[in-house]
């Protein structure tokens, strides 16, 4: 079964943080959040196969691809993924993701 998290996993939903301005800090909580978001759903972090991020600032394009390697570190291959520039609509959010992963059959 695949399982997709709810879109706009920003980085206050679902694990309370603080305001965050810095942007690999924010990239790296929202990448928690979504782990969090798929383990709570009975999957987790090994099983996410896709990933969809947005991005409010191209500026920031390469140290996501960093934040993402190293959060994704212990995976071979990464999980896919798809990442656009776009305008966020919440003020201060600078990166969001929604994500796709596989669950086991209910009961496991």
């Amino acid at each position: 079964m695949i399982w997709s998290s709810p879109p706009g996993r920003g980085r206050s939903t679902p694990l309370p943080t603080r305001h965050r301005t810095d942007f690999d800090d924010q990239a790296r909580q929202v990448l928690r959040n979504l782990v969090a978001a798929f383990v709570a759903a009975g999957s987790g972090k090994d099983l996410i196969v896709k990933c969809t991020c947005y991005l409010r600032d191209r500026g920031h394009f390469a140290a996501f691809n960093r934040v993402y390697a190293e959060f994704f570190a212990d995976r071979s291959p990464l999980p896919a993924r798809t990442t656009v520039v776009t305008r966020l609509v919440r003020d201060g959010v600078l990166v969001e993701i929604d994500g796709v992963a596989a669950v086991g059959p209910a009961g496991q």
